[in-house]
């Protein structure tokens, strides 16, 4: 990946960092304390292909100089290595499981989740949170959701993950409180998925 920053063509980030980065906590707060419940994270205009509002709104909020960020080979492209650079400054690594973030914008090339960073009893806060972006909230396949933060029980969907992903769910769920945490967002709307979440299809 080339470390020179071409800031030419480069997408604007937050318009006010400060409170723009603070709706954004708020929103990806909620995302995962009540798993499911549909967020928005809107306060970008403009963001590189292809990546989501969503997804790169949530990134410059969290990312930073000590937080390294994955990306797939979909979203591992110039302008978007440049966008993320020259906003966080986040270190970009070359495999998933050495990242506190990743990004998947392709289903066919995703790692399964235990490729990705996990934690363990003496470190429960080195496990990554990967981002999936789904190309709609509101079809493919139907689950059936519940655990903390989930009154009774919820349906979630999303087209575009995939078709291993729940099977893959099913196994980091029954590793809390370890395994990986999920935001699957869709344009400007995200869901979260924390690891407590038990799904069945």
């Amino acid at each position: 990946m080339s470390t020179v920053v071409d800031t030419a063509n480069l997408q604007p980030g937050f318009e006010n960092p400060v409170l723009d980065a603070q709706a954004t906590f708020r929103a990806a707060l909620v995302a995962f304390s009540l798993p499911g419940k549909r967020q928005r994270f809107d306060r970008l205009s403009d963001v590189p292909a292809p990546l989501t509002t969503a997804t790169a709104a949530f990134i410059l909020m969290l990312a930073d100089l000590d937080t390294p960020v994955w990306l797939d080979p979909g979203a591992d492209v110039q302008q978007v290595q440049d966008y993320l650079r020259f906003h966080c400054g986040c270190p970009l690594m070359a495999k998933p499981e050495e990242a506190d973030f990743a990004i998947v914008t392709d289903s066919g090339t995703a790692p399964r989740l235990g490729e990705f960073a996990q934690d363990n009893e003496l470190f429960p806060d080195r496990s990554a949170t990967v981002i999936f972006q789904v190309s709609s909230l509101d079809a493919g396949q139907k689950v059936k959701a519940h655990g903390p933060g989930i009154k009774s029980e919820i349906e979630i969907q999303a087209k575009g993950l995939p078709n291993w992903f729940w099977q893959d769910w099913a196994v980091n769920a029954a590793c809390y409180p370890l395994g990986i945490d999920v935001l699957l967002t869709c344009g400007d709307e995200a869901i979260g998925l924390p690891r407590s979440v038990i799904v069945e299809s």
